[in-house]
């Protein structure tokens, strides 16, 4: 997949939220775990100019209210804003740019918000057929006790990302440790609480870049923790601090053909676009089975799984730019 041109140069904004700038207002290191380095934002524009597009930085969701209020347009918002508060936080600058009937990359405000809900992604994701791992939705202390999947299980807030909530206490083996790792969780994030079936096998990443039919898997990526770590879970620790502590691979050709298979079913039923990852784990059967999808996927050009994988895959962070823009493009 080499990047396609557009033939005609667009204007684009670029929105995100920078992680240091949350921090400077006195947020934490956990609570802006999801949010964007100055780099990332960096490499996005030297990738659009170096494909002859103009970018023009707008910032936050705030910083974006105040250009749209001033007239300013784009013909194409690089959107990787991740908001701060409630479960439709990715989902409000698409709302705004839908509004004014601004395009934008990736997905819409129902699918960001949807798959915010890790509980409510599963249940589509399960009635359209697609595996995965048997769960269960805690929303308060009461609901634990009516909890019968079989142990052991896996625990972890019910709409965080970047490994957030997860830990080396994330798989539970018996009631005691279940009701403790719930409480803690109900207690710290204020949210429902994911309970799963532990899936002993294999964990891969499949980038997908695309749309509809038209989405293809870019590559498939073991996740291999070292067993050695502090925390044998792909926490936020782990993720932040990998190097040393995680081994990325390519899977081997029928792995990763399953896996494909699988993510780009939940990508499509899900009505995810342009470009992400789906994450899947095997069970004891050795089935693949989704595990939860982020349409809006990290993109630091160094340190971010999906261009990781695409460079183990043999491409470049320019292609993955412009299959994004290509893909977008054709909403405008």
């Amino acid at each position: 997949m080499a990047a396609e041109t557009i033939k005609k140069s667009l204007r684009i904004g670029l929105t995100y939220d920078l992680r240091e700038a949350y921090l400077a207002m006195g947020y934490s290191e956990d609570e802006t775990a999801e949010l964007d380095k100055e780099e990332t934002v960096l490499g996005i524009e030297k990738a659009l100019t170096e494909l002859g597009h103009q970018t023009q930085r707008i910032g936050n969701l705030f910083q974006l209210q105040q250009k749209l209020l001033s007239g300013e347009r784009w013909d194409l918002v690089f959107n990787i804003c991740e908001g701060m508060h409630g479960i439709g936080r990715e989902a409000q600058v698409p709302a705004l740019l839908d509004a004014y009937r601004i395009p934008y990359t990736f997905s819409d405000p129902l699918v960001l918000s949807l798959t915010l809900h890790k509980g409510m992604t599963k249940r589509v994701v399960r009635d359209a057929g697609i595996p995965t791992a048997d769960f269960a939705i805690v929303q308060s202390s009461e609901d634990i006790d009516h909890v019968s999947i079989p142990f052991p299980l896996f625990v972890k807030p019910n709409g965080e990302g970047s490994g957030k909530g997860i830990d080396g206490r994330s798989k539970v083996k018996d009631a005691t440790q279940l009701k403790e790792v719930c409480l803690r969780l109900l207690n710290e994030y204020k949210q429902a609480v994911l309970i799963e079936a532990y899936l002993p096998g294999r964990e891969f990443t499949v980038g997908i870049t695309g749309t509809g039919n038209e989405a293809v898997c870019v590559g498939v990526m073991e996740v291999c923790i070292d067993e050695q770590t502090e925390e044998n879970a792909y926490s936020r620790f782990i993720k932040e601090n990998y190097e040393g502590r995680v081994t990325y691979q390519m899977a081997e050709e029928k792995v990763a053909q399953e896996c494909a298979s699988v993510s780009l079913a939940a990508w499509r039923v899900l009505g995810c676009r342009d470009a992400g990852r789906v994450d899947v784990r095997y069970n004891s059967k050795g089935q693949a089975c989704f595990i939860e999808v982020n349409p809006l996927a990290g993109m630091n050009y160094i340190h971010s799984d999906l261009p990781i994988l695409m460079y183990k895959n043999n491409f470049v962070f320019n292609d993955l730019i412009g299959s994004i823009i290509q893909s977008a493009s054709k909403r405008i």
